[in-house]
């Protein structure tokens, strides 16, 4: 008998191996040109991340994932998986996810042996999928019969933690300083759990352009700490 709460700890926690602390997505850019550089304009970047990329590609993909895999509908989750893949404008952003959501079945197939993740490999193999954690990841929570919103708020967490903590060695700033941010940072997770719920199929991938902008400069940086 899996225990749900474990589960979602296991699966949240920084040091499970999807290989998210490899890449900053785009933060680099923003450290570079001193436009992040202390524990508040850090902040302000975490949330504005938050509020304007993960609410409408991550988030919402793992919403209707849920909603798919509820009403039996699978087909429709190939089709979310291409539109995450092909409206990631920044190269490295895509081969980021593709690589992270590509682990991330693995594992749950290792650990779960997931019927449905096993198709999800399969497709990638065939070149008729391209992989993304927020899929994999939602996925793996409905199999284990987690709430929905308990999935999609600890899927959101644990991307953050991993960005706080890219963002404490990039910056640098002090460990304490991280612990802050991920306390401040809980109202606007609350609230963008809540916004998600209100989002219409057309507002997926409303990103902002501007972080779009520093993910694709970030290849072109002299020294890079991240692969994205």
């Amino acid at each position: 008998m899996v225990n749900q709460l474990l589960s979602l700890l296991q699966l949240g926690d920084s040091n499970f191996p999807s290989g998210a602390f490899s890449h900053s997505f785009g933060l680099e850019t923003y450290i570079q040109e001193e436009a992040v550089h202390n524990k508040k304009t850090f902040f302000e970047w975490v949330r504005i991340f938050l509020e304007k990329q993960l609410t409408f590609t991550d988030g919402f993909a793992c919403r209707l994932t849920f909603e798919a895999m509820s009403t039996n509908e699978i087909s429709e989750i190939w089709k979310l998986d291409r539109k995450l893949f092909v409206q990631n404008m920044p190269e490295e952003a895509r081969e980021a996810n593709r690589r992270i959501g590509e682990r991330l079945v693995r594992m749950g197939i290792d650990l779960y042996s997931i019927h449905l993740l096993g198709e999800y490999i399969g497709k990638i193999r065939m070149k008729e999928a391209f992989g993304h954690p927020a899929i994999a990841f939602a996925m793996i929570s409905h199999f284990l019969q987690i709430d929905k919103k308990q999935a999609i708020l600890t899927y959101l967490h644990s991307t953050i933690v991993t960005l706080v903590q890219n963002g404490v060695r990039g910056i640098p700033l002090g460990q304490t300083d991280g612990q802050r941010i991920l306390v401040e940072v809980q109202p606007y997770l609350l609230k963008t759990i809540e916004k998600i719920e209100t989002l219409d199929v057309d507002d997926f991938g409303a990103v902002a352009p501007g972080l779009e902008i520093a993910q694709m400069r970030h290849e072109q940086l002299l020294v890079r700490l991240f692969m994205s």
